[in-house]
């Protein structure tokens, strides 16, 4: 396996091979990123060839002052962020009473598979969805999320709390554990 810089240097000088390199060994991960923003497999795919595309497009501004997949991740989540900005309104007044939480036991979310908790994210309202996935998976702060997302940082806190109430309530009327899975969600998800 070439090292990342040579790999760098060889798709500056539009290597086809050293780009496929790049792509095959980046794209899974950066896949796993356009499923938490896309509504389908399609969307998604689209989202990460998109950002392919700006990577390699702006490679040459890739300065090694930080970890090169860390700069690959910044430019796909800004794509499907601006992505779901033009094909979505942004953010929704949802009436709170309609979202009221009711408490769910741990043991529920622990037992919760980690594709049906994007299941649930997925059917949140998009201003929700975009500042919950930010937050709770990508591990931004909200000071980052609303210059990312141009909105206040309380707003963003807003939606977070929202989004969480909304997912308590849906987990709560509709999840029933699953019996001996395998695929179990990590407790490093609080909602």
């Amino acid at each position: 396996m070439l090292p990342i810089d040579t790999l760098i240097t060889h798709c500056l000088q539009n290597d086809e091979k050293a780009q496929k390199r790049l792509y095959s060994r980046f794209a899974p991960k950066l896949f796993g990123i356009c499923k938490k923003f896309a509504t389908n497999k399609q969307e998604a795919e689209d989202l990460l060839q998109e950002g392919f595309i700006k990577i390699f497009k702006n490679l040459q501004t890739f300065r090694n002052e930080g970890v090169f997949e860390a700069w690959m991740r910044r430019i796909v989540i800004n794509t499907s962020i601006n992505y779901r900005s033009k094909k979505l309104p942004a953010f929704q007044d949802i009436d709170s009473d309609r979202w009221k939480s009711q408490r769910i036991q741990s043991t529920i979310i622990a037992k919760l598979s980690y594709r049906e908790l994007l299941e649930y994210v997925r059917q949140l309202p998009t201003g929700y969805q975009e500042v919950f996935n930010l937050n709770a998976i990508e591990g931004y702060t909200h000071k980052e999320i609303s210059q990312k997302l141009n909105i206040s940082v309380n707003t963003s806190k807003s939606q977070l709390s929202r989004a969480r109430k909304c997912l308590q309530s849906k987990i709560g009327k509709n999840h029933k554990p699953p019996e001996n899975s395998d695929n179990f969600l990590p407790k490093i998800i609080v909602l």
